[in-house]
């Protein structure tokens, strides 16, 4: 079943046109599978956004989307791509005043940001850790120093654009004719054409590459945060900055602790003639076990609580506290004599 549109475009169903405009161009840029050909399922999402925004900016099928969902959108003859509008370029052109990637618009582009994945355990969390993440981004072609041509070769300027990197052409919709410029097929917007292409990048100027980063993964960081290292992900355009590298960090699971904040709990067994008459047991820490005092008396489900045993908050400061949790642990079989001892003991408290 298609997901709601406003879900794909991470807008509030009373989302004005311009906030709808803001999101798709986002997404756009994040999902173009030029940009993300390491992803396979980058030109699925990035068809899913365009059709979300071409039903949503219509003001007509939002109505009908927003009364009888998809169902009612398809059966008012909608399909995405086609009706109303050419294609989805045709959406771009019309919405975004060009192209919805940057090309063929005044300036470099910057390159397309790169995700990646650690995974540390909880007690790496306490002081920190280091951790090297490998992922495949676009780099600038180091043979001919992104400029796509043989070293020691000339330049020429476009002949199908003039060096201009755009074409014009005139298009009907139903405003009426629409002269729209688009990235020159031939020079790919550069304006210029390498005589001789580069032999390792194929006059591209960009190259697919594996790279490799250290990433310092700060104490106290929660799970599913992201630790963002700018300029480490895709090559822009000549002259533009890279794209960023998030990386988002795994918390592994530890069934000693749970964890809220900068708080932990841990589940303490406690011997029934311990609860009773008092003693010592061991609390497991992030630091190794700690022997904690138990009160005569104490019953099930109390807690003692060891300040600065828990974890620093991500910006720094005091540790939280551990809450060691007790739980009584009944014996299930009992010997002839020690079944009567506990029948006096009972007879005794009655």
């Amino acid at each position: 079943m298609p997901r709601d549109y406003y879900e794909v475009l991470g807008v509030d169903r009373g989302a004005t046109d311009a906030e709808l405009k803001r999101s798709f161009r986002q997404l756009a840029r994040e999902l173009h599978p030029d940009v993300n050909s390491h992803d396979p399922e980058a030109e699925e999402k990035f068809k899913e956004a365009a059709e979300a925004y071409e039903v949503l900016s219509d003001a007509e099928r939002r109505r009908t989307y927003d009364t009888f969902g998809h169902q009612g959108v398809r059966a008012g003859g909608f399909s995405p791509g086609g009706a109303g509008f050419g294609s989805f370029q045709e959406i771009f052109e019309m919405f975004l005043g060009g192209d919805a990637f940057g090309f063929g618009r005044a300036g470099p582009s910057q390159g397309g940001d790169v995700g990646a994945v650690v995974e540390v355990s909880l007690a790496e969390v306490l002081e920190g850790a280091e951790r090297e993440v490998s992922f495949e981004a676009v780099s600038v072609c180091e043979h001919c120093h992104g400029n796509g041509a043989e070293p020691g070769t000339p330049i020429n300027a476009c002949d199908n654009c003039n060096g201009s990197g755009q074409v014009q052409s005139v298009r009907r919709s139903i405003l009426g004719q629409v002269m729209t410029a688009s990235p020159c097929p031939v020079c790919h917007g550069e304006g210029r054409v390498p005589e001789t292409p580069c032999e390792v990048c194929g006059g591209a100027g960009r190259v697919a590459e594996s790279k490799t980063w250290e990433v310092d993964v700060p104490a106290g960081i929660e799970d599913g945060q992201r630790i963002r290292i700018a300029g480490a992900g895709h090559a822009g355009d000549p002259g533009a900055r890279e794209g960023d590298l998030y990386v988002e960090v795994r918390i592994a699971a530890d069934e000693r602790f749970a964890r809220q904040g900068t708080e932990l709990a841990t589940r303490v067994p406690l011997p029934l003639t311990t609860a009773m008459l008092g003693g010592e047991v061991q609390v497991p820490t992030l630091n190794g076990n700690a022997t904690v005092s138990v009160k005569p008396g104490t019953q099930h489900g109390d807690a003692e609580v060891l300040d600065e045993e828990g974890l620093p908050p991500l910006q720094g400061g005091k540790r939280g506290a551990l809450h060691a949790v007790f739980e009584l642990e009944v014996p299930t079989k009992l010997s002839k004599e020690q079944r009567k001892l506990v029948e006096q003991l009972g007879e005794t408290l009655e």
